[in-house]
């Protein structure tokens, strides 16, 4: 009986198909020499279940019935289907089948710029972060002309634009270069360069316009002779802003000729003050069916010049103090002609569905490669100055709590680049995958705010007295802003990646639904077939891969990584089994409990972080000395799936069930668990590396903007970081007189003396340690203003 028990456990951890089962439990009765009675009904059963017309007929639709009459499925919108069918499914899909393909995951394009790319990003954009003055932008809330006017010289705002109309024609990876590179000097002028190049007039043109709009448009918004806006969000409608209130009106004029009358109240657009042309979502209404697409097309997108009577953008908001233009915009019985709609006549009612698939694509580029920008950023800094500033006797990045915080940034550093690095690369191969960026945007830019709070930690006091030598406050306080946009953090993780991606991405749910709602039932009965198998399989593989702890899976790699894909393998069958008992046990009701959608979307969310980091390590030719960043990035990961999974098996309240997650599934995860928190050990190795200069460090915290400009602050603190290292032996040699009592401890600048006078140390070394001390005495010192000054900044 053992034996086939272990053969039933293998059939379905495997996923047999359902002949194969078939025959099993056939050869189960043979062997138990069944009555002819359970012969006959085990064929009844067999040929109901085997056959697709007899299985539809007497079981298929008895289930659509009774998902029907207890509302199992969920209801969706219009809007909300069509952000389902929005995009492709991608690398997450595998992640939700509870049996990834890791050749596929690690046969994904791993992008790189072209020789093009990567001069622009040298020039240009070297050039234009040299010219920024970020705290001057700051104190005079105004981006310089002069700023401003090279932006529009070397298109940066033209990135996306095709180069047959002008435009960069950049790739994914490129985009993303450019708003990492800014995104470390000065937000402002990130979000100024951002806004062009993600949702809005030129995105929507280049997929979506007419040719004439195209030619007309294009050229101009590359060169940035028109300046974009995109009015989407409005007091009633921010995350869900399928519930737009702005119209628009088919009429006919005095003329004859067909025309638009539009009303709006957007908030919270960025450039719309300074705009040339305003992008606007509103829905449609055509009374007298002029367009002969109904009376209610829904929601259409147009472009309408600025200065259109009728429009005022003459506000602004102050989002967090930082100064970029943001602004409030109405419209009063605007009256446009029809060829201000984006496509055309023909596109009338399209909207919702372009900015879903725009949104699906930008939100993988633009927040991400900011907050990318920001870690490596904060993490360079905070690195630098701790080996800079002294308390004790010595760098503050020796003492455990700095060096758990660096620790920590080094590895974020690495993850965010890794998933950031993945997502552009589907892109780039024209994947347009909506869960991913959801993911990305939410969990990058929460990584983001974690890093620059560590960095505020260790930098502390010089990284609260604003000024031209803080180097950190103004990313801080721009933090919130890309929490917000695009999606609030908190319902882009409780609604959109496990909502839509439960629906998207498993491999049977959506096409039950669809096929319900179409009245297939031999669609349905495919797809809830599927199903079946799918859950069985996936119960098992949980079951066994969480008491072998994975072992029972074949990793695609051998050495450091190999416990890694078999945990993936472990939480992606976790995972699976969860979904559907999830979606099985609250049916529509899963769609509000906000706690247990949030933690499904940490573990894909993870899941998918940890992936990238795989195809990184992989990628860069597995470099042995960057093993301590892959091991951190993959322990914080699977520990992070851990602490989800916690929440979920302590607080699953569903009535007669519910007992089995709190009790027996809770304890095994807990005595068993998939992730434990990153050990101190791995964080101090990682903090030690990215304290001591070299390539490693450089790559580590690369591609962002280092200046030349020794005048800089950032300049003399990295200068003075180098020459701190190169000194350390000759701080070395003083210290030890002072152990052994050759020398007397005094403040520096006279042990010095002292120690040149004894012969501890050579001239040359005292000229080099007094060199360091004078230049570590300068770094360390914070702003102060004259009261007149001081009133004049308020």
């Amino acid at each position: 009986m053992m034996i086939i028990l272990i053969l039933f456990l293998a059939l379905g951890f495997i996923g047999a198909p359902l002949y194969v089962w078939t025959a099993a439990i056939a050869g189960l009765f043979y062997y138990l020499d069944v009555t002819q009675t359970y012969w006959i009904t085990f064929g009844v059963i067999v040929a109901i279940f085997n056959l697709p017309p007899l299985r539809t007929i007497f079981f298929s639709t008895f289930v659509a019935w009774t998902f029907k009459k207890l509302q199992l499925m969920p209801k969706i919108s219009q809007t909300e289907s069509i952000a389902l069918k929005a995009g492709d499914v991608w690398i997450e899909k595998e992640l939700f089948s509870g049996k990834p393909n890791f050749k596929r995951i690690l046969d994904q394009k791993y992008p790189e710029l072209t020789v093009e790319e990567q001069s622009y990003i040298d020039g240009p954009v070297e050039r234009l972060c040299a010219m920024i003055n970020d705290f001057e932008i700051w104190r005079t809330r105004k981006i310089p002309d002069e700023v401003f006017n090279f932006m529009k010289k070397e298109k940066i705002f033209g990135m996306i634009i095709p180069k047959e109309y002008g435009g960069l024609g950049f790739s994914a990876l490129a985009h993303s270069e450019v708003i990492l590179k800014l995104s470390s000097r000065s937000m402002p002028i990130t979000v100024t360069a951002m806004v062009p190049n993600s949702l809005g007039p030129a995105e929507l043109l280049v997929h979506y316009g007419t040719d004439e709009q195209k030619k007309k448009l294009l050229p101009r918004l590359a060169t940035g002779e028109e300046i974009p806006c995109f009015a989407l969000t409005e007091p009633g409608a921010g995350s869900d802003a399928g519930s737009i209130q702005a119209s628009g009106h088919v009429f006919k004029d005095s003329s004859g000729q067909v025309m638009l009358r539009l009303n709006w109240n957007k908030r919270w657009i960025t450039l719309a003050a300074q705009s040339t042309i305003l992008g606007l979502a509103f829905r449609l209404y055509d009374p007298e069916n002029l367009l002969g697409k109904g009376k209610d097309p829904g929601i259409t997108c147009a472009l309408i010049p600025s200065h259109t009577p009728g429009i005022t953008a003459d506000r602004r908001h102050d989002p967090m103090y930082i100064p970029f233009v943001n602004s409030p915009t109405q419209g009063h019985d605007v009256i446009v002609p029809l060829d201000v709609i984006i496509g055309g006549p023909d596109r009338v009612g399209e909207g919702w569905s372009m900015l879903m698939d725009c949104l699906g694509a930008g939100r993988g580029i633009s927040l991400p490669a900011q907050a990318a920008g920001v870690v490596k950023y904060a993490t360079r800094v905070s690195s630098a100055h701790s080996v800079v500033r002294k308390q004790f006797g010595m760098s503050i990045g020796q003492f455990e709590g700095v060096s758990e915080k660096l620790g920590k940034m080094g590895g974020y550093s690495y993850l965010v680049e890794a998933a950031r690095l993945y997502t552009v690369g589907a892109l780039d191969s024209n994947t347009k995958p909506p869960i991913v960026t959801a993911i990305m945007k939410h969990y990058s830019t929460e990584i983001g705010r974690t890093a620059i709070n560590y960095a505020m930690d260790v930098v502390a006091g010089a990284a609260v007295v604003v000024g031209p030598r803080n180097l950190l406050a103004h990313a801080y306080i721009a933090t919130p802003v890309s929490i917000t946009v695009e999606g609030a953090n908190i319902l882009t993780r409780t609604l959109m990646i496990f909502g839509q991606g439960a629906l998207r991405a498993h491999p049977y749910a959506f096409a039950e639904m669809d096929s319900l709602e179409r009245g297939d039932m031999r669609g349905f009965d495919r797809a809830f077939t599927g199903h079946m198998g799918h859950i069985i399989r996936n119960m098992l593989r949980w079951l066994l891969l969480s008491l072998s702890r994975g072992w029972l899976t074949i990793s695609p790699r051998m050495g450091v990584t190999a416990l890694y894909y078999r945990k993936l393998a472990w939480a992606s069958a976790t995972y699976a089994f969860l979904v559907d008992f999830f979606m099985i046990s609250l049916g529509a009701k899963l769609k509000a409990k906000g706690k247990i959608t949030g933690r499904m979307a940490d573990i894909i969310g993870w899941m998918y972080l940890a992936t990238a980091t795989l195809r990184r390590f992989e990628a860069e030719g597995r470099k042995k000395e960057d093993e301590p960043f892959l091991r951190w990035a993959m322990d914080q990961s699977f520990y992070e799936i851990q602490v989800a999974l916690d929440g979920l098996f302590a607080s699953v309240e569903i009535p007669l069930i519910g007992f089995i997650f709190t009790g027996p599934i809770r304890w095994l995860h807990a005595l068993n668990p998939i992730g434990r928190p990153t050990s101190d050990a791995l964080e101090l190795k990682i903090s030690q590396l990215i304290q001591t200069p070299g390539a490693q460090r450089d790559r580590i915290t690369g591609r962002i903007f280092i200046p030349k400009n020794k005048d800089e602050y950032f300049r003399k603190l990295e200068d003075a970081f180098q020459l701190n290292y190169t000194c350390l032996g000759t701080e070395k040699k003083v210290k030890s007189a002072v152990r052994s009592g050759k020398l007397k401890k005094k403040p520096m600048k006279e042990l010095l003396a002292d120690a040149l006078s004894s012969g501890v140390i050579t001239k040359q070394e005292f000229d080099d340690l007094a060199r360091i001390e004078e230049i570590r005495n300068d770094v360390i010192q914070v702003d102060s203003f004259s009261q007149e000054e001081y009133v004049k900044r308020t």
